[in-house]
């Protein structure tokens, strides 16, 4: 197990990770970071614990607007692919009957 060290609001956190979650934890941690720094210019600085609090909160409130418009996508994806399937059968019965209609008209002229 890695372990690496974090800055949340200039001050240092030794936090364990997986080997080679390294980059990947330390990008989580500058957004935790820029949250809870916006949180301390928003309202002044707090206790840590508050900071911290507000600040995955934030982050918290972002994860349910991203799963919402995931799944408002997914929703438009299902739809679409609805559509698709039910055009491209009007589109397969279309080009039957023009099939059936050029075979009835190539044996009328024979």
């Amino acid at each position: 197990m890695a372990q690496i060290n974090v800055d949340v609001n200039g001050r240092p956190y030794a936090v364990g990770c997986e080997d080679g979650q390294e980059p990947h934890l330390q990008e989580l941690a500058k957004m935790f970071d820029h949250q809870v720094r916006q949180v301390s210019q928003d309202m002044g600085q707090l206790g840590d614990t508050r900071l911290f609090l507000m600040g995955a909160l934030m982050l918290a409130d972002e994860l349910y607007d991203a799963k919402n418009r995931l799944a408002a996508m997914q929703a438009e994806v299902a739809r679409l692919e609805a559509d698709r399937v039910r055009i491209e059968g009007r589109a397969v019965g279309a080009l039957d009957a023009a099939a059936s209609r050029i075979e009835r008209l190539a044996a009328s002229d024979a």
